[in-house]
């Protein structure tokens, strides 16, 4: 009713879980980087817990979308199920063929089965993801258990995901289900997002759904998360609701009387009302004051536009910068008002929109090839010399594994080398610029021959986790390496460990995968949270590949080739 209104496109505060509203408050990332842990898990499960409405499904739909080549994934929404219902049903999103109703447990099973073992010995790996656990019956809960069990002699051929309400974990924490709870190898408590977060996941969904301009008073951003208690789903409901009383009464913007008559109108029901201490009012007005103090400086702006194209006033921002400015008394004289061209000034290279305006530059140069031959600059490599449909295909002549994936910071890090992301603005044009060097807060961007530094939740905003990156393929890509095993691949495995270890390869090291060779393994892969099962398989080897022999650049600021750890 109020889209035209407002100019966006589609309701911005929409329940339906639309992945491309995801916002990624810190506590989101860490619970998708879990799950994504998960993923690389060879067997076992993960755990994410959250309150309702914090955006579990949510996190769910956004992983599902990231996920890597060679993974299936079977999705339960509905858990309400008996034993053989959702065996059934594990096999239904599978496309795993069985004979209809008649089929027995034992079919189910055997069925499964037979189509993990095809998958494993394909190279692809199945993933089970479960949402709302917590309703699942004990009966279930066993299944699942005994779902773990179907292996091969050196690898689980089912990864388990349980994702629920905080109920789960108490259920997993009886007696009777102790042996499902050992199997547990991450566990995440999923959190309310803070009241910058707030801020920021608002303005975020309104620019998604097309938002040029700001559609919400600053005071009235900071009721809203006081009333909702920075839960998404009821920061959605609310914000609706006063996006709608705004337009019933020819408003430009919620004001502070929108949101609290948006909240009476709701009822408790739908937004809890919650209690203020009378001994903590004081110390609430006193946060009040420098609450406006530091909205009034924290907040980046976005150009909204007249009528006659002119930008007028503050704007709406789009992603909070990594660390916000500490809010100070100041006294009211001493405020001043802070125009919109000096606030871009400061702000924007910390905001999506300051990231969108450097991507328009004319100066910036976004398309493929230019990212690439940044990335094999990198390498001391010629992009333009190389033959080759596929930048993938010119790396395998320059010898080098090229890495196309979905993911998120924490597998840069863990990569430590340059990478060419894809970005995504407001107006859906796609942008691949090269990541030099990344910090916990900061990443730098080439584009074409402009280089530039912004908050990491910034570009976080228009990625999506898609990134390619190479590697020098110097251990072995087929295979796994065991106890027993011997060659130069053991030789290769021991100079990497001890790379790790910052020794000295020494000069008679043995070619043979003895047990002193498999404890390092089982510490190394321990400190890297792997399965410390004493095996090199793929997923340690990419992990031990930073520490190979030779120069290889590194996400390390200014430095285009600096030596691997």
């Amino acid at each position: 009713m109020y889209l035209q209104y407002f100019g966006l496109n589609e309701n911005p505060f929409s329940i339906p879980p639309d992945p491309q509203y995801l916002y990624l408050s810190r506590g989101h990332q860490e619970a998708l980087a879990h799950l994504q842990y998960g993923l690389s898990e060879a067997g076992g499960f993960v755990q994410l817990t959250g309150e309702v409405g914090t955006g579990k499904t949510l996190l769910i739909r956004a992983l599902v979308e990231r996920l890597p080549e060679g993974v299936d994934v079977a999705l339960i929404l509905y858990p309400v199920l008996t034993v053989s219902e959702f065996v059934a049903a594990i096999c239904d999103e599978l496309r795993v063929p069985y004979p209809g109703e008649r089929a027995s447990l034992k079919h189910l099973i055997d069925a499964l089965n037979a189509h993990l073992l095809r998958t494993h010995a394909q190279g692809r790996r199945t993933v089970l993801i479960i949402d709302e656990a917590q309703n699942l019956s004990r009966e279930v809960l066993e299944q699942i258990r005994l779902l773990t069990n179907l292996e091969t002699t050196k690898h689980k051929l089912l990864q388990i995901i349980l994702i629920g309400q905080p109920e789960l974990s108490y259920m997993l924490a009886q007696q009777d289900l102790r042996q499902l709870a050992q199997r547990i190898t991450a566990r995440y408590g999923l959190a309310a997002i803070t009241h910058d977060e707030t801020r920021y996941y608002i303005a975020h969904r309104c620019r998604v759904a097309g938002a040029r301009r700001l559609l919400f008073k600053y005071s009235a951003l900071h009721h809203v998360h006081v009333l909702t208690g920075g839960i998404p789903r009821l920061i959605n409901i609310l914000c609706d609701r006063a996006l709608l009383g705004a337009y019933t009464h020819g408003k430009s913007m919620a004001d502070v009387s929108i949101i609290k008559r948006a909240a009476k109108e709701l009822g408790s029901s739908a937004i809890p009302k919650r209690r203020v201490i009378p001994w903590t009012m004081a110390a609430t007005s006193a946060l009040a004051v420098v609450l406006a103090v530091f909205v009034w400086y924290g907040w980046p702006s976005w150009p909204r536009h007249s009528s006659s194209g002119e930008s007028v006033g503050q704007a709406v921002p789009s992603a909070a910068p990594s660390a916000m400015p500490e809010a100070t008394a100041t006294p009211a004289a001493a405020v001043k008002p802070v125009s919109a061209e000096a606030n871009a000034a400061t702000s924007l290279p910390e905001t999506a929109a300051g990231l969108e305006k450097a991507l328009a530059s004319p100066a910036a140069r976004t398309d493929t090839d230019t990212a690439l031959k940044n990335l094999f600059d990198r390498w001391g490599v010629n992009y333009t010399t190389l033959s080759g449909g596929t930048g993938c295909e010119r790396a395998l002549k320059a010898g080098l594994q090229c890495i196309y994936q979905s993911g998120t910071w924490n597998n840069l890090r863990e990569h430590n080398r340059p990478a060419v992301i894809e970005l995504q603005d407001s107006s859906g044009t796609k942008h691949h610029v090269l990541v030099s060097a990344l910090t916990r807060d900061t990443v730098s961007l080439v584009m074409g021959d402009m280089s530039q530094e912004f908050a990491v939740q910034a570009v976080g905003r228009l990625w999506f986790g898609k990134y390619l990156l190479l590697l020098k393929p110097s251990l072995p890509k087929q295979g796994i390496l065991s106890l027993g095993d011997r060659g130069e691949a053991i030789i290769n495995l021991r100079d990497a460990l001890a790379r790790y270890r910052g020794e000295p390869l020494p000069a008679n090291a043995s070619d043979v995968f003895d047990k002193e060779l498999q404890i390092q393994l089982m510490q190394f892969q321990s400190r890297h949270h792997l399965a410390t099962d004493g095996v090199a398989g793929q997923i340690t080897l990419d992990k031990l590949q930073v520490y190979l022999t030779g120069k290889s650049p590194t996400l390390a600021a200014d430095n285009k080739s600096a030596e691997a750890r």
